[in-house]
């Protein structure tokens, strides 16, 4: 199927946040869409922002018949179109700035992208989101917005830490409850970032909560999803994609 993409830069107090867009470009019934309108699945990036593997991320998804936008989660701090690089100061740059910026200007980021993706006129309105490490966390806060029916988490750092966001106190498991859509979580059992304890820590209060979610420990490491890269693992990112799309398929759909 071929895509169409784009950008729309929405604005935000101070300055504007770019968000990626991708959907099918065939109109009609293609892949279940209402004349011409798909379900909306918010991406979250790495903290490296909207990078060539999470494009592909953003196109695969897209394909199978939704439509995606892609904030750039710095853009507070970088310029419109800035990609960090998968380097050691493309590294520490991420870092940095994962740890200042505040979990409410997050929050902000995500009420705009949502509100925009479920007016789209290519949209139904049914709302979804995915992200992976970083963005993971950062799916894991969207779930918590109420008109959020499914969400796609992979490998999501510092949700058993508390630690995203400036302050270090992100508050995003201790809400759990207020999830009301269905919830994916899989990790990597050598992800040093999200360890046994931390896992173990995340399931619980999950369980706890009454969340409707299923669960997946694979044997990869961190960054399994990213097809750049020594971690790399391509069955285990097509079991991954699998899950995500049976979980957006039956919730957003229909």
């Amino acid at each position: 199927m071929r895509l169409e993409d784009g950008f729309e830069d929405l604005a935000m107090g101070g300055g504007v946040m770019r968000l990626h867009l991708l959907r099918p470009a065939a109109l009609g019934a293609a892949m279940g869409s209402a004349e011409g309108r798909f379900p909306a699945i918010l991406l979250y990036s790495e903290i490296y922002q909207v990078t060539a593997p999470i494009r592909r991320t953003a196109a695969y998804l897209a394909g199978h018949g939704f439509l995606v936008g892609v904030p750039e989660v710095y853009h507070e701090y970088e310029p419109p179109g800035t990609v960090l690089a998968y380097d050691k100061p493309g590294t520490d740059r991420g870092n940095a700035l994962k740890f200042a910026k505040p979990v409410a200007s997050h929050d902000a980021d995500c009420r705009a992208a949502l509100d925009y993706l479920a007016g789209h006129p290519a949209s139904t309105g049914a709302l979804g989101a995915f992200g992976v490490c970083l963005g993971g966390h950062l799916a894991f806060r969207a779930a918590l917005q109420p008109d959020v029916r499914a969400t796609a988490c992979f490998y999501a750092t510092d949700l058993h830490s508390h630690t995203l966001g400036a302050g270090g106190q992100d508050g995003s498991l201790d809400r759990a409850a207020e999830i009301r859509g269905a919830l994916l979580m899989v990790f990597g059992r050598a992800d040093p970032h999200v360890p046994p304890e931390g896992r173990a820590m995340i399931r619980e209060r999950l369980e706890a909560a009454g969340v409707d979610f299923e669960w997946h420990e694979v044997n990869a490491a961190h960054a399994f999803m990213r097809d750049e890269g020594p971690r790399y693992d391509p069955e285990l990112a097509r079991f991954g994609y699998d899950c995500a799309l049976r979980l957006f398929r039956e919730k957003l759909r229909g």
